[in-house]
């Protein structure tokens, strides 16, 4: 069937379409130099018009885009459009059974799949909506007019909610399962840590995202979490214990995860290992070798004693050398350096030791040659760096001899080695779950092991628990920026918070909290106590008052009641100490630096130092061109380091914090510290 424009119609529209046909499933409009083929699948709508003397048809597609004949005779059109509909109408009719069928089915594997009885993550939302738009593409009808038809318009409506308000639907969800799990599985959650787990610690334990981090704040159980966790894979039989691989930051804290395994879980075929200890299984796994770690790995004296012998025999025997080093040493770091040798200076020479450590550390850990290094560089300090990595070059050298003498590896090099068998596929990771503790402290080169060993299988979930607010070894090339952007590095997931403290009260928690947040870039979360405190559980105090107050702490502290005496550095610690034993026999004094203290926890907090200068705390670190080039780049934000370690300090106290300062030279802490509310007493 066919309609044509009349020769006057034709003539007055001036329009490139003058004449239609019906075809078997759709329309073609054409002109005399112009021809368009609507099929039906396309077409959304079609209206009849009358003009003052002709008829007009109009054909509508996707986009608002519309085809228009003119000039046809008024009956003639309505007679064609009569036909064409009942043809489209028809025709639409039998293709809505078949949207059916498909939308049917498509609502059927929807609620098969929010029907399962586990967590749903983020990863599956996102292949079930691409399902459904690989479905929508294969319907015969355009979607928009799928509500137009009784039998699919429910299941089209319902399917479109997913793929338009999916991430909402399977918040909701999950919110529904995981309060059903927490019934239903209550005594495992009250048994499988010494105390019972609260809300949100249960909640980022049943937590199924493939890429999960959990927040959590000083005291809040985050080995417990990772504890809980491992127990709720095996109790759900997620994973089996060999698929599961606890990761911690030191011996100290593998050997005490794995004793929380044991006496909590009972599990013995898991451990926790270090990722020193997983780089060398994979290594003896994925290779013939059988690499031994150096003793320089673990004998600080022995490592300062070889690199500063290198050095001197460098500055002795070069003069091009002992000129470089004076330069680097008076110039770029304000040192003091002696006339003549003085490479022999025995106090510089200490001094300079755990720097020379600190940047071997660095060069190894990139791993790259020197070119590679320069390169990375910006343009304006290259030349700087460039040289300075060249007065470094022997000591690299003598320190790889070194491990080749001793037929060992050190760490950085047993990671690159790690990675390098992973991404040959000489190993196949035999792990569905990593569970990661203290990832604040994680580094670029740690982080591109987890990264190797998850893309054998992008299924491995990484469970990883940590605190931006305690991330305070950027100096070792540990990188905030792995947790603050978490899912930018290891995939989308979700973010989970611990919001209770278990060790100080709250009025610790207030002031620590206030005072680490009014840096914009750590992430904000709640920390809640579920002790009370009172005014003076934190307060200030003059240096001088330090005698007078451990002569007051003698009189109300138990003698099981730990005070830890704290400073930015262990040279700093007071002359006083050394009567301590006698003088206040029964105290439980000690003292460390405040990284050491990291995982530590006291009754009582004795914070040293707050005071301007070199030695003073905020410390005026001088990062020399070496770590500026191999470190991430510090936060803009003032002093933002050097406020973790603040934070840290004072969260090692269950009761109270004494924060010790100079009058004469008080540090910016003090008054940042007395605009939050902390008293000054005047005397201990």
């Amino acid at each position: 069937m066919e309609l044509k424009a009349t020769s006057m119609g034709k003539r007055l529209a001036q329009h490139p379409y003058n004449r239609v046909r019906l075809m078997a499933a759709g329309v073609e409009v054409s002109g005399d130099k112009h021809e368009y083929l609507i099929p039906f699948n396309q077409l959304l709508d079609i209206a009849c018009k009358r003009g003052l003397v002709w008829g007009e048809l109009e054909f509508l597609l996707a986009d608002d885009k519309v085809v228009r004949l003119h000039g046809t005779e008024w009956q003639e059109t309505q007679r064609f459009h009569h036909y064409l509909l009942q043809a489209w109408q028809s025709w639409s009719l039998e293709m809505s059974t078949v949207c059916h069928e498909v939308l049917e089915a498509l609502r059927g594997d929807i609620d098969a799949f929010s029907a399962q009885d586990r967590w749903l993550n983020r990863g599956e939302l996102q292949a079930l909506k691409e399902n459904i738009v690989k479905q929508f593409d294969a319907l015969p009808l355009p979607l928009s007019r799928l509500k137009d038809f009784a039998d699919c318009r429910d299941d089209w409506e319902f399917c479109q909610r997913w793929l338009e308000q999916g991430e909402t639907a399977l918040r909701q969800r999950n919110r529904d399962w995981t309060a059903a799990m927490l019934s239903r599985y209550q005594e495992f959650f009250a048994s499988v840590e010494s105390t019972p787990l609260n809300q949100s610690q249960s909640e980022a334990v049943v937590n199924g995202e493939t890429s999960l981090l959990v927040l959590a704040g000083a005291g809040s159980g985050k080995t417990s979490v990772l504890v809980a966790r491992a127990g709720w894979l095996m109790q759900r039989r997620l994973a089996s214990p060999d698929q599961i691989l606890l990761l911690a930051f030191g011996r100290q804290a593998a050997e005490e995860m794995n004793h929380r395994l044991q006496s909590r879980l009972g599990a013995t075929d898991i451990q926790a290992r270090t990722f020193h200890a997983l780089a060398l299984h994979i290594i003896r796994e994925g290779s013939n070798k059988q690499p031994a770690i150096s003793q320089l790995e673990s004998d600080a004296e022995a490592r300062r004693t070889l690199l500063i012998q290198h050095w001197r025999q460098q500055c002795q025997d070069k003069k091009a050398q002992a000129n470089g080093w004076r330069q680097w040493l008076r110039d770029e770091l304000a040192w003091e350096v002696p006339e003549g040798a003085f490479w022999d200076d025995d106090r510089l020479a200490s001094r300079l030791a755990p720097r020379l450590e600190r940047w071997i550390g660095l060069m190894r850990m990139h791993g790259g040659a020197q070119a590679a290094m320069i390169a990375e560089v910006p343009d304006e300090s290259r030349e700087l760096f460039s040289k300075r990595i060249r007065l470094m070059a022997p000591l690299l050298k003598a320190w790889k001899s070194a491990l080749k003498e001793e037929g060992a590896v050190d760490f950085s090099g047993l990671i690159h080695q790690a990675i390098a068998i992973l991404e040959k596929g000489r190993f196949i990771s035999p792990w569905k779950h990593i569970l990661v503790d203290e990832f604040q402290d994680i580094s670029p080169q740690r982080a591109a092991l987890l990264s190797a060993l998850r893309q054998q299988n992008k299924r491995t979930a990484l469970f990883a628990v940590g605190d931006d607010w305690q991330a305070i070894y950027r100096f070792s090339g540990a990188e905030m920026t792995l947790t603050t952007a978490f899912h930018h590095y290891f995939g989308e997931g979700d973010r989970c918070v611990l919001d209770t403290t278990y060790r100080f009260n709250d009025r610790i928690g207030d002031i620590a909290s206030r005072f680490i947040q009014q840096n914009p870039q750590q992430l904000r979360k709640p920390l809640n106590s579920v002790t009370k405190g009172n005014k003076k559980s934190i307060s200030l105090l003059a240096e001088d008052q330090l005698e007078a107050l451990l002569n007051k702490l003698s009189g109300y502290a138990k003698p099981d009641e730990r005070i830890l005496l704290l400073a930015r550095y262990h040279y700093l610690r007071p002359e006083l100490l050394d009567k301590a034993r006698t003088r206040w026999p029964k105290l439980k004094l000690d003292f460390m630096t405040i990284h050491a203290s990291k995982g530590q926890q006291a009754d009582y907090v004795i914070l040293l130092g707050l005071q301007q200068g070199k030695e003073g705390f905020p410390a005026e670190v001088r990062e020399s061109i070496i770590e500026q080039g191999l470190l991430p780049q510090p936060e803009a934000f003032p002093d933002a380091e050097e406020r973790r370690l603040a934070y840290v300090a004072l969260t090692r106290a269950r009761q109270q914090v004494f924060l010790l300062f100079d009058k004469a030279a008080p540090s910016v802490f003090v008054e940042q510290f007395r605009e939050l509310g902390v008293p000054v007493l005047r005397k201990a």
